[in-house]
């Protein structure tokens, strides 16, 4: 099975709304499996105290807190900005590799076809392309960070 074909299973299997698919063929299997609805992941990490001689804990005391300024809310997204969408669950990278350039920058045009990021699962680095053509105005993931189905990963203003 070709890495294109294996793409598209997951393409398929991802906007299908199966939460498990299994193919066993000549030499390989594949077992695709999608998060339900009901499915929470949980990770915890244990608290470490490292300590080489005793130490007296301070008492802790309330000071005044001052007011702070409130947040300034995020700026409203234009409402002609088109969003590119994570199809699948892994690890966002916008290059081929650490001493590679980056696929797209903010201002780069983009035509359909032109690859835009990559996304490792399951040890396999799928190239994703984009769909449309405009102007790359945001990108919303950092990269080496996990990335969920269907999560924003670049804003794009239209041609």
């Amino acid at each position: 099975m070709e890495l294109k074909e294996i793409q598209d299973l997951i393409k398929f299997v991802a906007k299908s709304g199966v939460s498990e698919v299994e193919l066993e063929s000549k030499g390989f299997k594949i077992v695709i499996k999608t998060p339900t609805a009901h499915e929470y992941i949980s990770v915890q990490q244990p608290t470490v105290i490292h300590s080489t001689a005793p130490v007296a804990m301070p008492v802790a005391t309330q000071a005044p807190v001052a007011p702070t300024a409130p947040v300034p809310a995020s700026p409203p997204v234009a409402s002609n900005l088109i969003t590119i969408k994570s199809p699948m669950i892994g690890t966002f990278y916008r290059s081929a590799g650490p001493d590679k350039p980056l696929f797209v920058n903010v201002g780069d045009e983009i035509k359909p076809g032109k690859a835009l990021c990559i996304i490792e699962a399951m040890k396999l680095f799928n190239e994703i392309e984009s769909e449309i053509s405009g102007t790359i105005v945001k990108v919303l993931v950092d990269d080496a960070t996990p990335v969920e189905y269907d999560q924003p990963l670049f804003l794009v203003e239209p041609k």
